[in-house]
């Protein structure tokens, strides 16, 4: 009985040693041919091969996998050299179409790539290849997987990983950079310092305003108190001769002593004609009061 169980495992162990039974993996997937040509796809699991008859000629991966592109020099519109790598992520979807229309898919791939990447880069400028790199992977995965399409290949996505320019273009970028910052820099102290000054002339201007306002007020309030002791000189000078005609109409002593006033101020004024220029002459009658006074504020009028 021992025998006759172990007769079935020995047979097994036979098979696979012959290579007649195969074990696919998930997510993996085999080709055979039957005496030369292709003949079926092994799906995963346990499946069984003709000894020298069908022979599994390739075996992949049916998961998404991903592509390094090695860096490439490449040359922009506005002729500069860069170089550029990238990542791209695809998927074998007919595992026999991809095995018998291209020798080397993975090689095939690199190139086809490359040669995208080139095509593109010379369509750009330097400065769009860094500001415009998100239109440029949807460009290329939209070319890559039409041209991958007839190998059974599915390019789900395109990755520009780096830009580089060359040394030289570095250096001038950074020249440039710094100029553009030295630029603003002075630019920034430029409108500060005109801030300041039109803040200072404004500061000038506002003074000036204010000091004239102050002279002005200070005027109004000179001229103000001038024309308020003018007035008040003025009433009691009205005043004072109208006390004078009252006394004279009633007294008649009053235009004598009034006569004595005026002749001493008719003698203060002969001092002061005195000292005034020559060909000033005062005609006067010291016995008319009235012809006296007259006489004293004509005086008095063109002496001031």
């Amino acid at each position: 009985m021992e025998a006759f169980l172990g007769l079935p495992a020995l047979l097994l162990v036979a098979l696979l040693g012959s290579g007649t039974v195969k074990i696919t993996s998930g997510g993996r997937s085999r080709l055979v041919e039957r005496l030369g040509k292709f003949d079926r796809e092994l799906q995963p699991g346990l499946s069984f091969v003709l000894p020298m008859v069908e022979k599994v000629v390739s075996y992949e991966s049916l998961k998404e996998r991903v592509l390094d592109i090695p860096p490439q020099q490449c040359i922009t519109r506005d002729n500069v050299s860069i170089e550029v790598d990238a990542v791209v992520y695809w998927q074998l979807l007919e595992h026999s179409r991809a095995y018998y229309s291209v020798d080397n898919l993975q090689a095939a791939m690199v190139n086809l790539v490359l040669t995208q990447i080139r095509a593109e880069m010379g369509k750009l400028d330097l400065d769009q290849t860094f500001t415009t790199r998100t239109e440029v992977n949807e460009c290329l995965l939209k070319e890559l997987d039409e041209a991958t399409d007839p190998w059974g290949v599915k390019v789900t996505r395109v990755e520009m990983r780096d830009i580089v320019p060359s040394r030289g273009v570095q250096q001038a970028m950074e020249q440039q950079m710094t100029a553009e910052r030295e630029k603003r820099a002075a630019i920034l102290r430029s409108e500060g310092e005109k801030e300041a000054q039109l803040n200072e002339a404004r500061g000038q201007a506002e003074a000036l305003v204010l000091d004239a306002r102050a002279q002005q007020e200070a005027l109004l309030l000179e001229a103000d108190a001038q024309a308020k002791q003018q007035s008040t000189l003025a009433r009691a000078k009205a005043e004072a001769a109208l006390e004078i005609a009252r006394a004279l109409e009633a007294s008649p002593r009053a235009e004598e002593a009034l006569r004595l006033l005026l002749a001493k101020e008719w003698m203060a004024m002969g001092e002061q004609m005195a000292a005034a220029p020559a060909g000033s002459v005062l005609m006067v009658d010291p016995q008319s009061p009235a012809a006296l006074l007259s006489a004293l504020k004509a005086f008095q009028k063109s002496d001031s």
